[in-house]
């Protein structure tokens, strides 16, 4: 599996931290690609993509547009987008939201308010947990909702 991080807010520290986590309590070999500006955005998604994983799992809102232009031209890939969405995935992107974590792109609307404190540690352990099992499962291309109760 990779962790493709991009940003050093809050939301994206927790959500690569939940990863990490997991990663470790489940035993899975796990490597970062960190993009270190908006200009190695696309190149850090390449990168991921080279390394062959299982899984591309993605933190940080500023990856979603270059993975919008990306996965649709690496159907085989599998990738998971935590605590955001693509505005028009394809069947090898899965995505976990909950109420405050929607961003889909620039200039496109979020289904709910955005809010950086929504991103908890248990939250994004759930949906680090609740995304890897849709993939596992073959439930891909969509977006998995985490109710807040």
């Amino acid at each position: 599996m990779v962790l493709l991080t991009a940003g050093n807010e809050r939301p994206t520290k927790t959500l690569a931290t939940a990863v990490r986590d997991w990663a470790k309590k489940e035993h899975v070999d796990l490597r970062t690609v960190t993009a270190t500006g908006s200009v190695d955005l696309l190149s850090a998604v390449d990168k991921a993509i080279g390394m062959q994983p299982d899984l591309v799992v993605s933190a940080g809102n500023m990856l979603i547009d270059p993975l919008a232009m990306a996965t649709p031209s690496h159907l085989s890939q599998q990738f998971l987008v935590v605590g955001a969405e693509l505005a028009e995935p394809t069947h090898n992107v899965t995505a976990v939201d909950w109420a405050g974590a929607t961003f889909r792109g620039e200039g496109l609307k979020m289904a709910s308010s955005y809010n950086p404190a929504s991103f908890t540690m248990a939250r994004c352990a759930a949906s680090v947990r609740a995304g890897v099992a849709a993939v596992l499962s073959q439930r891909t291309g969509i977006v998995v909702w985490l109710d807040e109760s």
